[in-house]
């Protein structure tokens, strides 16, 4: 009975002396030196881990900064001057990285926009677009239960009064979180600098949408009559192609309910001339059955 355990023992000693040299052996020969910048360019990102620079992590993302396969100004959560600090340590330029946003396609608060049915469950949009879409008279609408406030990280998201999300520009980071989480794909990562927006997301055409939302596009085309080199009609709903430069508000001017709108720099969205205005403070109310 010794000798079994003995002959055992040996045979398992034999057996990890083989198996520990193979991988002192491997690890040799495939062991890669890492660069000791990575660690300092790390340290300088905001540790965020968003994904808005278009890598998984902040620690891929030093690694593509090191190799310089990405500049600096990736970093949308990132400032200027830690932009430039990384540009300095690595010898590279910060680069023109485009700021960019989320955007929601839909203004149809509770006070412009009815239900057809109350929802009585748990209070996220998921959970309510599960039971007939979400009960709200506009299929495409905006449910209002704030799961995307709820999801960003950056606190750039705030439930208005009439239950419609508003996005903080300055503080908005292009991370998608919003865009994931929305159950009804009404927002977007959009360049801030593309003044143009669509608010609306209704297929449906002519003036009877307007009974279940007063700010919806009634698909009548005007905006793509009036600048049709940036607007087209497609599906009953404008698409604007965006150019490099947008200065003309013109698409917005004949809009009658407001549904395309220019994202002013400082004041948010503005609506046309011809828009009719947004008066009540208080709830629509229930759709007619």
């Amino acid at each position: 009975m010794t000798v079994e355990v003995l002959t055992s023992v040996g045979a398992l000693g034999g057996l990890t002396f083989v198996l520990a040299t193979m991988l002192v052996l491997a690890n040799r020969r495939l062991h890669v030196e890492e660069d000791p910048r990575l660690d300092v360019v790390e340290e300088m990102l905001p540790h965020a881990n968003c994904g808005a620079c278009g890598f998984p992590g902040c620690r891929p993302f030093a690694e593509a900064l090191v190799a310089r396969e990405a500049l600096p100004s990736k970093c949308t959560v990132g400032d200027a001057a830690g932009h430039a600090r990384i540009a300095a340590f690595l010898g590279v330029d910060v680069g023109l990285e485009k700021k960019r946003v989320a955007r929601l396609a839909c203004a149809g608060g509770s006070n412009v926009a009815r239900f057809r049915a109350h929802y009585d469950g748990p209070a996220t949009c998921r959970a309510a677009t599960l039971v007939a879409g979400g009960g709200k008279a506009c299929f495409w609408g905006c449910l209002g239960h704030g799961d995307c406030a709820d999801a960003c990280t950056f606190d750039a998201i705030h439930m208005d009064p009439h239950d419609l999300p508003n996005v903080d520009e300055a503080a908005c980071t292009a991370c998608g979180d919003c865009v994931e989480v929305c159950p009804k794909d009404l927002f977007s990562i959009q360049p801030q600098d593309q003044r143009l927006w669509v608010a609306c997301r209704s297929l449906a055409a002519g003036d009877e949408i307007l009974d279940d939302c007063q700010v919806a596009c009634t698909a009548c085309g005007r905006c793509a009559m009036d600048a049709p080199n940036l607007v087209q009609m497609q599906g009953n709903l404008p698409v604007v192609a965006y150019a490099p430069s947008q200065t003309t508000r013109e698409p917005i001017e004949r809009c009658p309910t407001g549904a395309i709108v220019w994202m002013d720099a400082e004041r948010g969205a503005r609506r046309g001339t011809h828009a009719r205005p947004v008066a009540r403070r208080t709830a629509l109310g229930d759709a007619p059955t």
